[in-house]
């Protein structure tokens, strides 16, 4: 149990990349006035919450109704995955599209949009929340273990958001992009594994 603890923590950490935020929070908030700033990061925290909840009890049920299976949706995750890892690796990392960068400067509330989706809750976030939901089973209330887990990252995601600007001086753009490099390794070695175990589980149905 504390190994499949431990290992959600890491995974949803490294997807949602709290400390690779706050420069990207800096660049969208960092002219308001810090209650303002403020104001964004806890609503972006909750919206982020309510739709990381709803993926994570809905999600296996609207797999189903598409007709999608766990591996097929493992495998699709795990390339999506390696996709961030390489962009965090070479510190190229881009969640949204010029577009929206544009118009997330001119909006007046960021806090959903870009904040909230898709730089925290993001695809790599929903497909994570439910690979791990269905890893979970095995365990006793596996399933709110990783809610919980979830929503102590997203706390940690308010609390490295709220201290940004004091985050953003210390560790500097090198340092900031020497965590997010190693967290990229660490996450490419993660994807690796999520399509090598849907495969395998494909091979099995085939030649069983």
């Amino acid at each position: 149990m504390e190994s499949f603890s431990l290992k959600t923590f890491l995974d949803l950490f490294i997807v949602i990349d709290p400390i690779g935020l706050a420069p990207i929070f800096i660049t969208l908030a960092g002219s308001r006035p810090p209650e303002e700033q403020f104001g964004i990061v806890r609503q972006a925290i909750l919206v982020s919450a309510g739709i990381l909840l709803a993926f994570a009890l809905g999600g296996n049920w609207l797999l189903a109704t598409l007709g999608i299976g766990i591996e097929a949706f493992q495998i699709g995750t795990g390339i999506l995955l390696f996709k961030i890892a390489v962009d965090m690796v070479f510190a190229q990392r881009e969640r949204e599209t010029e577009e929206e960068e544009q118009e997330a400067q001119a909006r007046e509330d960021i806090s959903v949009f870009p904040l909230a989706i898709p730089l925290i809750a993001g695809p790599g976030t929903l497909a994570s929340i439910l690979i791990l939901q269905n890893e979970s089973a095995v365990y006793v209330w596996g399933w709110l273990i990783v809610i919980a887990i979830a929503l102590i990252v997203l706390l940690i995601t308010y609390i490295l958001l709220y201290f940004s600007v004091y985050l953003a001086k210390f560790l500097g753009k090198t340092g900031i992009n020497v965590i997010t490099r190693v967290l990229g390794l660490i996450l490419s070695a993660l994807a690796t594994q999520y399509i090598a175990d849907g495969v395998v589980v494909i091979l099995k149905s085939v030649f069983k």
